[in-house]
């Protein structure tokens, strides 16, 4: 086997190698070692194609460059997840308006946006809150807020 491909060939394989290992590890990479063995693959096939071991070389390191300088900051953000409140953690910390007096072990209402929660005192501590006063929610507990 000439000397062309067999580095055209250890490209190839060595690319799939990355990939395979990468899909293995579960992507703990962000998949850079899938995209990289992904170029190396590409230039040694390039490499083959073309008949020229400088061809392959050059294939899979221009294809690792670009994807380096321009692709994996794009990837980047589009594999980030981004972390948003759901369910009972959107509502912690915001504010409502009472609309049923509260007080210590009186449970009230509370509008939350365009929702009304059954409510109680986060603390046995606290004042009553009177109809119209703002609340903030410290906590869930099942279907009723604890409020502050």
């Amino acid at each position: 086997m000439p000397v062309v491909d067999w580095l055209n060939w250890s490209l190839v394989i060595g690319g799939i190698i990355c990939v395979i290992a990468e899909l293995a590890l579960g992507a703990v990479t962000g998949f850079d070692m899938a995209l990289i063995g992904g170029s190396m693959t590409a230039g040694g096939a390039i490499g083959l194609l073309a008949g020229s071991e400088k061809i392959g070389l050059l294939a899979a390191a221009g294809l690792t460059v670009l994807y380096f300088s321009v692709l994996r900051r794009w990837l980047k953000k589009k594999l980030t997840v981004k972390d948003r409140p759901t369910n009972i953690d959107a509502v912690v910390g915001r504010t409502g308006l009472v609309t049923k007096r509260i007080a210590t072990l009186e449970p009230g209402m509370v509008k939350l946006g365009d929702e009304i929660w059954r409510a109680e005192l986060a603390s046995s501590d606290d004042a009553a809150r009177e109809t119209g006063t703002t609340v903030k929610v410290e906590a869930v507990e099942g279907v009723t807020l604890k409020v502050r």
